[in-house]
């Protein structure tokens, strides 16, 4: 495989991850949690939030990139919910802290953003036939 080939695959995977954090985030939305103290911690046995995740994508040494998986910074915002079993006194829970436009645009680039590694990767494949197809 090509180095050119190899940082599109590169990012084709990092583009894999986004929509597979971004997916996860969505479909947990609603897994709300106990509202953590002034010192951030939850009662032992409480139900917690779900946590948001982040992709953190840096650039790979010779090209390409890497990515990691963070917890979003902050994980859950206070949300009403006075029927919930586990609400605080005045009715609040912790409730994830995910913003449904900013996933969805960040579905949309993972998605941009495979379809153009593997366009080159096709361009890539398409030159090196090119190449051997020459005749002397």
């Amino acid at each position: 495989m090509s180095s050119i080939s190899t940082i599109a695959l590169s990012g084709m995977t990092a583009a894999t991850r986004r929509l597979a954090v971004s997916a996860s985030n969505v479909a947990n939305i609603a897994s709300t949690g106990t509202l953590p103290d002034a010192s951030g911690a939850v009662a032992a046995g409480a139900p917690r939030a779900y946590a948001p995740l982040v992709v953190v994508q840096t650039a790979s040494a010779g090209g390409g990139t890497a990515t990691s998986v963070a917890t979003a910074t902050p994980s859950t915002t206070a949300v009403s919910d006075p029927q919930a079993p586990f609400a605080n006194a005045s009715g609040l829970v912790a409730a994830p802290n995910v913003d449904l436009s900013q996933e969805m645009i960040s579905q949309l680039i993972a998605s941009y953003s495979f379809a153009a590694g593997a366009a080159t990767m096709k361009a890539d494949d398409r030159m090196a036939k090119a190449l051997l197809d020459i005749k002397a």
